[in-house]
């Protein structure tokens, strides 16, 4: 009998073929955050018992478009450029569980498949997706800088149809990117049974968040987002009521695993 190996599938004999290796996994990055408020009843219906809304401003919602590359840990995939660069938008409120207040990605969208496969592992939502942001550089006339007057796009397209837009123009410095995104992440990882009608074989309510964090200085400014309906998705939902503001942050995070919460919690 062979043995077979590999983080994930497909696991061979020499592992060689896996989507994605093991964790840790580092990521450096630009990140467009528009946060705004929606209906708190909107916010509720993506939340799953035994999470709540948060007790303070429960209808916040942070939409983000990150320009991102990344790497295992010995990081030949920086050479392999193919294998490290993607691009996601991911949709974030905020919930309370056990009277903590938690992050929460409600929707999420990226480019690669490496990445889908690495959200099933953190119980990220993620679907394929076509994300575009504007790319900051210090020279030059067809880059924003990243400072004051600094203008910034970003759209988002899934299944050939657009489903967000963003224009963010900056201001001043910022002590933060906002505060949707700021706190642990309280995620599900389920996987129905092959057998119709049995319980879910995974069903866990995890927590995770960065085991390493560095970040520029972060800009806030004026924003503006506009979502769209279509066929298979949901985003429009979270009607945009009131835009909070925008902003721009370079980052890097070390992602290493995270602590389970509970078992059977959907």
């Amino acid at each position: 009998m062979s043995t077979v190996r590999g983080f994930f599938t497909p696991r061979t004999a020499t592992g060689r073929s896996s989507l994605v290796p093991a964790p840790p996994w580092y990521y450096s990055g630009d990140l467009l955050t528009v946060e705004y408020r929606t209906d708190p009843a909107k916010v509720a219906e993506l939340l799953p018992g035994p999470l709540t809304l948060a007790e303070e401003d429960p209808g916040a919602v942070a939409v983000i478009w990150a320009d991102w590359q990344s790497c295992s840990e010995g990081g030949e995939e920086l050479l392999d450029p193919v294998r490290s660069q993607y691009k996601e938008c991911f949709v974030v409120v905020r919930c309370s569980y056990q009277g903590r207040t938690y992050s929460r990605c409600v929707y999420i969208w990226v480019d690669k498949d490496f990445a889908i496969a690495r959200g099933l592992h953190q119980g990220y939502p993620k679907k394929l997706g076509s994300i575009h942001m504007t790319r900051p550089h210090p020279f030059g006339q067809a880059a924003p800088r990243i400072g004051a007057g600094g203008l910034f796009g970003a759209t988002l397209a899934a299944a050939d149809r657009r489903l967000a837009q963003a224009v963010v123009r900056l201001r001043e410095p910022s002590p933060s990117a906002g505060f949707v995104n700021g706190h642990p992440m309280a995620h599900n990882r389920w996987l129905p049974s092959i057998e119709p009608g049995a319980a879910p074989a995974l069903n866990e309510l995890i927590s995770s968040g960065a085991a390493e964090f560095e970040g520029g200085q972060a800009w806030a400014g004026d924003a503006e987002l506009e979502l769209f309906d279509a066929p298979t998705e949901e985003l429009a939902g979270l009607t945009v009521d009131e835009i909070i503001g925008g902003y721009y942050r370079q980052v890097g995070v070390v992602w290493n695993g995270g602590t389970l919460l509970e078992r059977g919690a959907l």
